[in-house]
């Protein structure tokens, strides 16, 4: 009986969890609208950015195109005949992070205890990310454009210049980088009122 009760009581609890992931934003293509309803998205984000010196506007427009802001978003299934035989990476959460890149950031930053499907830890890991691309790469942090090329080609295949070779990806890039442009023009019209808590 107790063995029942302790199953269904673990049970709950992951319902219960399950139920805290928050939902996308309803309105993905204005920051300010994405911080007035997920007020500690913004809190989370302005630590990235004390902490990482990584912008707002730029983390948030590369993990729009990484997630859509979905917590357990992964990489589409591949098929062949019809069957499917697996995801192109083990990519996962708001950051679309790989274990071995998650693996790295939870040693060198201490934030063990961090999950890839938690906001806080993804934008963090996305700060960490830009950082080391501006230390070994020399790419600006306020450079939506190179980091990208750097966060979906490795710190090595940017530097032997892989994304020379996709169009597809160089594209996608200017795409971040658009974003964050609107971005960084709507927030500097909320930012005040966010930081004195009138949103969330």
């Amino acid at each position: 009986m107790n063995l029942m009760v302790k199953a269904a009581g673990w049970l709950l609890a992951a319902v219960v969890l399950t139920g805290c992931a928050a939902s996308p934003p309803r309105n993905p293509e204005n920051i300010c609208a994405i911080f007035e309803q997920h007020g500690s998205w913004h809190k989370a984000a302005n630590k990235a950015r004390e902490k990482w010196g990584a912008p707002v506007h730029v983390t948030m427009a590369m993990m729009y195109q990484e997630s859509s802001f979905k917590h357990d978003a992964r990489p589409p299934m591949r098929y062949f005949l019809f069957i499917p035989y697996g995801r192109a990476s083990d990519a996962y959460g708001y950051a679309q992070a790989k274990k071995a890149t998650w693996g790295d950031y939870q040693r060198e930053s201490g934030n063990g205890w961090s999950s890839r499907d938690d906001f806080d830890d993804a934008i963090d890991f996305m700060g960490w990310y830009m950082s080391k691309t501006s230390k070994v790469n020399g790419v600006s942090k306020w450079d939506a454009y190179g980091q990208y090329l750097n966060y979906h080609e490795g710190w090595t295949g940017y530097r032997r210049g892989s994304h020379h070779r996709k169009g597809w990806l160089l594209k996608t890039s200017r795409k971040v980088e658009a974003r964050a442009k609107r971005y960084a023009g709507q927030y500097w019209q909320c930012k005040d009122q966010l930081n004195r808590g009138w949103f969330g």
